[in-house]
């Protein structure tokens, strides 16, 4: 059992991207799967796709290298199970002075900072991507 997913599939991302892996496979839950949507959406990775098995599903993501380099620099965890972190609307977090994105749970789904702010919504932050 996994006490904390998301830290999980962060971990697995960073991991696959040192060893230089094409692609992942990452245990499926809704929340992840919103989460590498946003990724792909960023630009921060090439390509999904989820698979149905006889358990919760696979997400399948090939990583993105620039001159053989990651495409994702860093993979941060924000709010974990221990210490929930919340932003309101007036106080949302920039990542790299808006050069990195924040993935954020709010009432409105899975969105990013940038998306969160044009809907003036605020949440729990999960992580930072840059």
């Amino acid at each position: 059992m996994n006490t904390d997913p998301i830290a999980d599939y962060l971990t697995r991302l960073r991991n696959a991207q040192l060893a230089r892996h094409k692609v992942v496979e990452i245990p499926a839950s809704n929340l992840k799967k919103e989460m590498t949507k946003i990724l792909a959406d960023k630009g921060y990775i090439l390509s999904y796709k989820f698979e149905e098995d006889s358990k919760q599903g696979i997400i399948k993501i090939a990583l993105k290298y620039v001159n053989g380099t990651a495409a994702i620099k860093k993979l941060q965890r924000v709010s974990k199970p221990g210490l929930r972190k919340y932003a309101g609307a007036d106080s949302l977090p920039r990542v790299l002075n808006g050069l990195g994105i924040a993935i954020l749970s709010t009432s409105k789904g899975v969105i990013s900072d940038k998306e969160a702010r044009k809907e003036n919504v605020g949440g729990e932050v999960l992580c930072y991507v840059y």
